[in-house]
């Protein structure tokens, strides 16, 4: 059987969409199909019900895909070690796909990628953007090897999450916001607080959530108007012209500082938030992915206590 078929049925199945499942392998949508119906004509199954807004797996499909994993796993393993038995020992290949917050993936991330492809030009890192339960779901059904989780907890049954490192908080505002002159050092005055703007990260970034239920209880006469972006780029813009404040991570807003078009709160200090590394327990690690875990570690200035 043709493992090509199997990775374009997970693949498809994964996405609950031809046209999705296409983009990520990088083919047209017609060979996407094609490829799901040799895999329906040799196994004689009808492996997907055809919706209008996409595919979905059928009792049958469900079945083989229980089972496609492991065989597509067991590829990873062969090829893997057909590539050191055959030489090329010194040139590790692979593919591992990575996910991240975009607090990473625009902070700390890039670095990673660019030091692997100079150290290890055979590896490639497929870096997409997830939030927490994103991830988990993508790490289960195998769309995913690693995950960073930006959580303080992550316990799951089947996910296994390993502290990496600490990200630093800030509360900014603009140079000029009421909030850039309080005095140094003087507490932090939460009922204050509550009574100005916010521009947060979007719902499901933790230290977003914390923060935000933290000013809801400090809260007197009325609850803080509130934004949630999906980009942190449309709240530090936001808070740069001076229309509210905002909660980051300090990897994420530490050029702006220094070049003056965002100030830090005086007197506000908040916890770090943990990064988790997570992956699906009992998965096979492949040499690839392994080279990406020893190197993750180099990238994160605050080591995990």
């Amino acid at each position: 059987m043709d493992t090509r078929l199997l990775r374009t049925f997970a693949t498809v199945a994964r996405a609950e969409s031809l046209t999705a499942a296409a983009e990520r392998l990088h083919l047209v949508q017609s060979t996407v199909t094609a490829q799901v119906q040799a895999l329906e004509k040799e196994l004689g199954l009808r492996l997907f019900d055809r919706l209008p807004r996409g595919v979905v797996l059928t009792g049958a499909g469900r079945e083989v895909m229980a089972h496609v994993e492991a065989v597509l796993e067991a590829e990873s393993r062969l090829r893997a070690v057909a590539a050191s038995a055959g030489g090329g020992g010194d040139r590790l290949t692979g593919r591992v796909v990575l996910s991240a917050g975009e607090s990473l993936v625009s902070a700390r991330l890039p670095a990673v990628i660019a030091a692997l492809r100079r150290t290890h030009p055979g590896i490639e890192v497929d870096l997409r953007t997830m939030g927490t339960a994103a991830a988990v779901a993508a790490l289960r059904t195998g769309e995913l090897d690693l995950a960073l989780l930006l959580e303080d907890e992550a316990a799951f049954r089947d996910i296994e999450c390993t502290p990496l490192a600490r990200e630093p908080l800030v509360l900014v505002c603009a140079p000029g916001h009421r909030a850039a002159g309080k005095a140094a050092g003087a507490p932090v005055d939460w009922t204050e607080l509550a009574r100005e703007d916010y521009f947060l990260h979007e719902q499901g970034c933790s230290y977003s959530d914390r923060f935000l239920e933290r000013l809801l209880a400090a809260a007197e006469d009325r609850p803080p108007r509130i934004t949630r972006f999906g980009s942190l780029e449309a709240a530090r813009s936001c808070v740069a012209a001076g229309l509210g404040l905002s909660l980051l991570a300090h990897a994420n807003v530490v050029d702006a500082l220094a070049a003056g078009s965002l100030a830090q709160v005086p007197g506000a200090r908040f916890p770090d938030v943990s990064v988790q590394l997570a992956r699906r327990r009992r998965r096979w690690v492949s040499p690839a992915a392994a080279v990406v875990i020893a190197e993750l570690p180099r990238y994160f200035p605050h080591r995990a206590r």
